[in-house]
């Protein structure tokens, strides 16, 4: 489903050269939960970046979905994320002028998803993450743990093939921060992939495997039984 092999990604300014991956190769497969562990600066939101297809690597083969991706155009890539990949970032990324139904709808509006449709999608989503009563206010109304809630509901609403989770509880406390592992399990566990960078051992606990980045590289993988 994802195969990467000997990925690297080099940032280059007029002083300096910084080698963000070093020869990543991974592979996930349909349904995994995989976390991505390691210190600040190891790489990894370069590498959730890759997979999401928002960048490029320099060098390396990424392979998604059996399609070779790593020298796509930006628009070849934005095309191929439309309906295939959801993302969930720490700091929410909610449009505040947008109410929490049309921040969750607004997925389905780049799809061209019928007007009916649409409704029925959105508000089933709503409804499975308990915000439906939230639905007409706007981000700024809400808590953190209900933020974080309309910006999973958004990125499952088009049922995409992966959700890649950028700290999806750094800025919640535990107990949010333990109802949005819930959430992510419970997709999992409906058939959802699911990568996810994280600092917290105990977030990293609910995936099925760990990977751990160091410098760059992957230095271990840790299966969860």
């Amino acid at each position: 489903m994802i195969k990467t092999t000997n990925l690297h990604k080099l940032f280059t300014t007029d002083e300096v050269e910084t080698t963000a991956l070093n020869g990543v190769s991974i592979d996930i497969q349909p349904g995994e939960f995989v976390a991505m562990m390691g210190p600040s600066g190891c790489g990894k939101s370069t590498l959730l970046n890759i997979l999401g297809l928002l960048d490029n690597p320099s060098e390396g083969e990424y392979h998604f979905f059996g399609t070779e991706v790593a020298k796509m155009s930006e628009r070849s890539r934005a095309n191929l994320r439309k309906g295939n990949i959801g993302f969930v970032f720490q700091s929410f990324n909610l449009i505040d002028e947008l109410t929490v139904y049309e921040n969750v709808e607004l997925p389905l509006l780049y799809l061209k998803t019928p007007a009916a449709e649409r409704k029925k999608l959105v508000e089933a989503q709503l409804e499975r993450m308990n915000i439906m009563h939230r639905r007409n206010h706007f981000p700024q109304q809400l808590s953190g743990g209900q933020q974080q809630r309309v910006a999973i509901a958004r990125a499952v609403v088009a049922n995409p093939k992966v959700i890649l989770a950028d700290e999806p509880t750094g800025n919640l406390d535990s107990t949010n921060g333990l109802e949005v592992m819930n959430l992510l399990t419970q997709l999992n566990q409906g058939g959802t992939t699911i990568v996810m960078v994280t600092h917290s051992p105990h977030d990293a606990g609910f995936a099925h495997r760990i990977i751990n980045l160091f410098d760059g590289k992957v230095v271990t993988e840790n299966f969860h039984v």
